[in-house]
């Protein structure tokens, strides 16, 4: 008697995609249809986040270019990287992937902490990027984030987080977070997105972070004439006050402004999480920078 094997499951997040980098490490990478014609869109998550932060966005994405999410060196399913976690390190990897995936055009979104990754890493080799969408970033423009009592908190929080996630309790602070999530990805995130290993790397790179971003100021990546749309949360919570959002918003305004093909957009219905509050709006904007490319 013969059984029938099981049907292979499709995730949300597309199959994986090996990424191999120069050095010889590896990242965990997942693709969403890959013959659709380019431009390629490429995913870069927040600080401590994984590629399951974007498993609302890329499947909207997915109907209509190839789309790529990754975990960056120490987070998710990829390796841990054995140089510190600096900014210039986490573009140069971002870079190699780009160069892996071929000649381009990409389009690179980049969450929160994401933002200056993709910013520094279009600025390497802007010959090959149709477009950036910055999703809430943080931008050396804001005087809150880079002011001294943000600085204050940063580490100790952080801290607080790795004592958490030892204990197997900081999931319980994200609920609405998995709870948005389709079943795979929430499923993924709960294996991989609050481990002490995570929250280490996330530490790793608040050592340097703000410094480099800080440097932006007197020496900012140059995007020549790439399109940047900025989208904007609206609403408090997760940290921000009105005064930080008030604050956050105005340096959004600000990069839009820098770019001579700049937009700046408004999430009604987000705070600083708007890949899982406004997933349609970020893909919007994609498909706006998508389409120009390909015309």
């Amino acid at each position: 008697m013969t059984t029938r094997s099981e049907p292979t499951r499709h995730h949300v997040q597309g199959t994986p995609r090996p990424v191999h980098l120069p050095d010889g490490r590896d990242l965990y990478a997942m693709e969403l249809a890959p013959r659709l014609a380019p431009p390629t869109v490429v995913f870069e998550a927040g600080a401590a986040a994984t590629r399951s932060s974007w498993a609302l966005v890329q499947p909207l994405v997915g109907t209509f270019a190839h789309a790529i999410v990754y975990d960056r060196a120490g987070l998710g399913r990829s390796a841990p990287d054995p140089v510190s976690r600096t900014l210039r390190r986490m573009a140069d990897d971002l870079g190699a992937l780009l160069t892996g995936l071929g000649t381009g055009p990409f389009v690179l979104v980049g969450h929160s902490a994401g933002g200056p990754i993709v910013r520094l890493a279009a600025a390497d080799a802007p010959d090959r990027i149709a477009g950036l969408v910055l999703v809430d970033p943080s931008d050396e423009a804001s005087a809150i984030l880079l002011g001294r009592a943000f600085r204050a908190l940063e580490k100790p929080v952080v801290r607080t987080n790795l004592l958490l996630a030892r204990a197997g309790l900081l999931a319980r602070l994200y609920r609405p977070m998995l709870a948005a999530l389709p079943p795979d990805a929430r499923d993924d995130l709960r294996r991989e997105g609050f481990t002490a290993d995570l929250v280490r790397t996330h530490l790793a790179q608040t050592h340097t972070y703000l410094d480099e971003l800080a440097g932006f100021r007197d020496d900012p990546p140059q995007l020549g004439g790439i399109p940047v749309t900025v989208v904007s949360g609206t609403r408090t919570g997760s940290g921000m006050t009105a005064r930080t959002r008030a604050d956050a918003n105005a340096a959004h305004a600000h990069r839009a402004a820098a770019s001579p093909a700049g937009r700046h957009v408004l999430a009604p219905n987000s705070g600083h999480y708007i890949p899982l509050t406004d997933p349609e709006l970020v893909a919007t904007e994609i498909r706006g920078l998508v389409e120009a490319a390909r015309r």
